[in-house]
């Protein structure tokens, strides 16, 4: 499924949670966090400006970001992958 966002609106597939602590301990599902980690795999054409310019999002696809960790609206696409919509606000910082 091909997702065009709008405005400033990007689509991030979140990363899979870790499995097991940084001790070794394996953990079940129900005691995972929420990832606060993903890779952008859509951006809109930008914030429309008060003086009617659009100003080009900082984020592109590819880039690995953090974001809050309820930020967006959660889709599931067609072939089951979950996505997050959120704004390019709710991103927090792009991971080099």
């Amino acid at each position: 499924m091909k997702i065009q966002p709008l405005g400033d609106r990007v689509v991030v597939k979140p990363l899979e949670a870790e499995a097991k602590t940084k001790g070794g301990i394996v953990l079940p599902d129900t005691a995972k966090e929420k990832p606060q980690e993903g890779e952008v795999v859509a951006v809109g054409k930008g914030k429309v400006l008060d003086s009617g310019a659009v100003q080009a999002l900082e984020v592109k696809v590819g880039d690995r970001v953090l974001y809050g960790k309820y930020s967006g609206n959660e889709i599931t696409s067609k072939d089951g992958q979950e996505l997050l919509i959120m704004r390019e606000e709710d991103i927090l910082a792009v991971i080099k």
